[in-house]
């Protein structure tokens, strides 16, 4: 008797068995049942396919939401906590780079005044994420929670605006650095450009829309010679793409401001130094050399001149951006949607006393009480500008910002702090 696999299937590749007792209708039979057959084992495996697909999909959005840093009601319930305000007539601020030098400053003074405070940064590996980790703590410590995610995130960020009503936002996530823009330049692209895309998307379509200040730089002066800088200075000549970026940032910022109603404030900063600072900073990796007994790189320009930069302490930086804050007028979109002219600024953040990086080092070793292996070469062409001075008299008399640490002070403040940090004991490390 022959198997069910011998019935369905022809004993010969390509052919069919022919019965040469049966009739022609029996052929047909066997045909249409072989055929018929196929269609269901075909139906079966479309049917399983299928299956398998939803079961993965359902397997893949379980992990993503279990891997996911964000999102459930105790995530909900620290977010407001955070966002809370506590004196009247005060705000609710998202901090964007809040993990960040400037950023847990930043947030650390509107906590303390009482105002809501919630932080976003995505702690990346630029400079070592142990030091942002710290600030962290130190934000939680005073009740600022942070969120761990991207500006680039458009589910977070709505999200974020759907659970708290942020009055204002404080844009100070990007980027940062002129030589490494070199190595990565997307970096800057993704950050500086399509994050801040991304943030005023979020921002625009916020009901009610937040005023919105943001972090610029003194780097969109470039290559400009007329000193000191002043914001109706030319900003089109770029020397570093972090530059540019900063630049571009400034023209989407103007085109939100146009067309969505937004209030922005742009705050080009210059040279902020203090406590709690990037290590790729000058300062900061001076220090870490000197007191290790390594030589320091110091860069000259043209004609052997000394750069040199006008150094802002991190709390006059902070009374800039309260000040920005504070004087920020109410955005005048609702939904995306326009009702007028919204306020468009931009200010300088400076010292306005310029100090060349030879005096600056010099005033490490008076602090550290030790001596610098110093290794002067010419400034390579990577970015760097020969120097930088602020003209501040527009955010003096619109924010009443007036800076009151010289660099003497400033940084021996920050070799407290950096030989607390890193345990040093005078001048030697700590086991």
């Amino acid at each position: 008797m022959p198997s069910i696999q011998d019935e369905l299937l022809p004993s010969t590749p390509g052919k069919f068995k022919i019965d040469h007792r049966g009739s022609h209708h029996r052929q047909l039979h066997r045909c249409f049942a072989s055929t018929s057959t196929m269609f269901l084992w075909a139906l079966f495996l479309i049917a399983l396919t299928a299956s398998y697909l939803s079961f993965q999909s359902f397997i893949d959005t379980g992990n993503r939401y279990f891997a996911a840093s964000w999102g459930g009601i105790q995530w909900e319930r620290q977010v407001r906590n955070s966002a809370q305000i506590h004196r009247s007539g005060g705000m609710s601020v998202l901090v964007t780079g809040a993990a960040g030098f400037v950023g847990t400053h930043v947030s650390l003074a509107l906590k303390k005044r009482g105002d809501g405070v919630v932080g976003l940064d995505n702690f990346n590996s630029y400079y070592d994420p142990s030091l942002k980790k710290a600030r962290k703590a130190m934000l939680q410590d005073h009740g600022v929670f942070v969120v761990e995610g991207d500006i680039n995130d458009t589910r977070l960020l709505a999200k974020l605006f759907d659970v708290v009503a942020f009055t204002h936002v404080m844009h100070l996530a990007a980027q940062a650095g002129v030589r490494y823009a070199m190595e990565n330049p997307n970096s800057y692209v993704h950050s500086n450009i399509a994050g801040l895309v991304t943030l005023l998307e979020a921002c625009k379509s916020a009901d009610p829309q937040p005023a919105v200040v943001w972090a610029s730089s003194s780097s969109v002066y470039g290559l400009n010679e007329k000193v000191p800088f002043s914001e109706s200075d030319r900003t089109d000549q770029p020397a570093s793409l972090y530059a540019a970026t900063k630049k571009a940032g400034e023209e989407i910022a103007h085109t939100y401001n146009h067309i969505y109603g937004l209030s922005i404030t742009g705050l080009r900063f210059f040279t902020v130094y203090g406590p709690w600072g990037r290590p790729d900073m000058a300062y900061f990796s001076f220090t870490r050399n000197i007191l290790q007994g390594k030589p320091i790189t110091i860069y000259r320009g043209k004609n052997r001149a000394d750069l040199a930069r006008d150094f802002t302490y991190i709390d006059d930086i902070v009374k800039g951006c309260i000040g920005s804050l504070d004087t920020s007028r109410k955005s005048t979109g609702s939904g995306g949607k326009k009702r007028g002219p919204a306020p468009y600024r931009i200010f300088n953040l400076g010292n306005t006393s310029p100090v060349t990086v030879p005096t600056l080092v010099s005033i490490l070793e008076r602090h550290l009480k030790v001596k610098a292996k110093r290794n002067i070469v010419d400034m390579p062409g990577n970015g760097d500008v020969p120097f930088t001075h602020a003209n501040i008299s527009h955010a003096r008399r619109e924010l009443g910002y007036k800076p009151t640490t010289d660099l003497q002070t400033g940084l021996k403040k920050f070799v407290k702090w950096y030989l607390s940090y890193y345990g040093y004991n005078h001048g030697k490390p700590v086991n």
